[in-house]
Formats: C-alpha cells, structure tokens, sequence
C-alpha cells in the first residue's frame, strides 16, 4: 500500500480547527443577535467533532497531538462558548449568570479531563466501550442551548423556560450530568442488522426533511429523545454487568439471551439448580458424593453407685441426664 499524502493526514486536525472556528463563531452570531446563526454553528462544530475522530481513523492518521487538540476544541465549543451564549442571551451584566456561566464551562473542562484519563483504563469490561461516562460534550453543549432553540422557535412571549430561574436550573442540570457517572449510549459501538438497513435509510430521510422543513422544532425533539434515552442506557448497563454470557457475544445472540432471560422471569420460574446428582454429576465430571452411614448411637454409660453429690463431679463424669416421667437419679 502506498503511502498517504501528508496533506491527507493533516484532514482530521483541520476538522478539529474548523469545529473551534464554528465554536467560538457562535458567541460573534450571539453579539449580533442571530439566534438561529449561534445553533446552527454549535451543530456543525458538533457534527465536524463526530467526523474527525472517525476520519483520522479510517486514515491511520491518530496522534498524541490530534487526541490533545481535540479535548481542546471541544472544551471551546462546547465549554465556554455555549456558556458565553448563555450569559449575553439571559444573564448579561448580572453577577449570578456570570458565576453559573464559570459553573457549566468548568463542568464541561472536567468532563473532557476524565474521559481523556478514560481513555487508556485497561480495568474495564469489554462493555463498558458501548456507554459514555456522563453526557458527552457535545451533547452537553446542545443541551444547555434547549431553552434558546424553544425561544427561536415560539418567540419571546414569556413562556416559563425563558425564564432566568428556569435557564440557570437548566443549566447546572446540563453541567451536573455532564460530570455524573450515569451512562449513556455510545453511537460508535451501535450496530444496524441487516434487515434494518432499508429502515434505517428511511428514518434518515425524514430526519432530513424534518430538519429542512422545521429545523428548530426536529432539533428539540431528538435533544429530548436524547435526554429520554439515559434511563434505558442505566438499565442495559445494569443488565450486562450480571451477565457475562453477553459481553463477546454478536448482537444477534445478546437478543436471543436477553428474550430468554425475559421469558423466565415473566413465567415466574426459578433458575435451575446448582446440584446435579448421579449420572448427570459423572457426565460433567464431578465426583459423586456418597452417602455418610448416620453415626452410631453409644450406650449410656452406668452411674457407679458409690459416688454421689461431689464426687461424681470430682471423676469428671456427666450425671445421667433425667428422663422425663422418672424420679430423681439414686
């Protein structure tokens, strides 16, 4: 194979650059009142940040210095400016949105400092790579931009998200899950079955024509949808951490495990048990554990008829013990 052109090499890191571009070109749109500008720019730095990853990939083209400058530009897009956007949207001049402005850039830093400690953790089990720690950055920086794409939308009217107690409770939710151990699905690792191919094509469609045709509207809903998604991601990580039997498995065989898993708990029955006895031990190769004979019961031991009271304690011999319907011993 002959060897890539440097130029080409270079491809991902321009990525990176243009998606900070578009970034930080979001906070200029925002100074010259263009809400639908500062969106759209947030979603190209957004989409820009998903390709380059994968195009840098696809070209052997990984580095130290790709990975370093791509936590970077995502701490700007989707760190600072949304933070920025914010401020000069709601809080400008006011104290307490400057300081939940710092409280959502810093969340989104830290964020993007344990996902890169993340990256090279070998203590983990293979499904841990399907899920996210945390909402991710770009997601987060979409997020925190949902009360001003509902406004864009419908107008300031006075709707109760327009609100600035309503923005700055929003806002520290974003940056809480954003740095919260809760799981969410990791697009990379999702695999399309063959027959679902042709739908797929079609959903893509309508999501485009969706998004040509009311853009702000399609935006909402699958930031919502997206929000909606984390309580299946708990459960399916939950559920292939108690069942290892799923983790190197295709996507096929992790259905028919998970149907019958369902089937047996919706029909009330009991995991099968652990013992096997006789033939079935043998055939698994265990021993066969035989029977112990019940221990033989000792006669009583007769009472010497000389020794009474202190005595018989003094010979370290028990007293035979009283039978009930019986006198007292002789």
């Amino acid at each position: 194979m002959a060897p890539m052109a440097p130029t080409v090499r270079l491809l991902p890191n321009a990525l990176t650059v243009l998606a900070m571009c578009a970034g930080l070109s979001a906070v200029q749109f925002m100074l010259k009142g263009q809400p639908q500008a500062v969106i759209a720019a947030i979603a190209i730095a957004a989409v820009l940040d998903s390709l380059d990853g994968r195009i840098a990939r696809m070209l052997d083209a990984t580095s130290k210095m790709g990975a370093e400058l791509d936590s970077l530009a995502d701490a700007i897009s989707f760190g600072v400016a949304p933070a920025l956007v914010l401020y000069v949207w709601k809080f400008d001049g006011d104290r307490v949105g400057w300081v939940v402005a710092l409280i959502f850039a810093v969340c989104m830093i830290l964020r993007l400092a344990r996902f890169n400690t993340l990256i090279d953790a070998t203590e983990q089990p293979p499904y841990a790579k399907e899920f996210f720690v945390g909402v991710p950055a770009p997601a987060g920086g979409l997020l925190v931009l949902l009360p001003l794409i509902l406004s864009n939308e419908y107008g300031e009217r006075g709707y109760w998200w327009q609100s600035q107690t309503a923005v700055v409770v929003w806002t520290i939710l974003i940056a809480a899950l954003s740095i919260s151990r809760l799981p969410t699905l990791s697009i990379k690792t999702i695999r399309v079955p063959p027959r679902a191919v042709a739908l797929l094509l079609v959903g893509v469609a309508l999501v485009a024509s969706a998004l040509y045709l009311y853009p702000m509207v399609a935006l909402a809903v699958a930031l919502v949808i997206y929000l909606l998604h984390i309580p299946y991601a708990i459960r399916r990580k939950h559920w292939l951490a108690n069942h290892p039997e799923a983790w190197d498995v295709p996507p096929r065989e992790r259905r028919a495990i998970r149907r019958a898993h369902g089937s047996r708990g919706r029909l009330g029955l009991r995991p099968p048990l652990r013992r096997v006895a006789g033939a079935a031990r043998r055939a698994v190769g265990r021993p066969l554990r035989t029977e112990e004979p019940p221990p033989m019961s000792l006669p009583p031991v007769p009472r010497p008829s000389g020794l009474r009271g202190r005595n018989w304690r003094r010979t370290g011999l028990r007293r035979d013990q009283q039978r009930p319907g019986e006198g007292k011993p002789r």
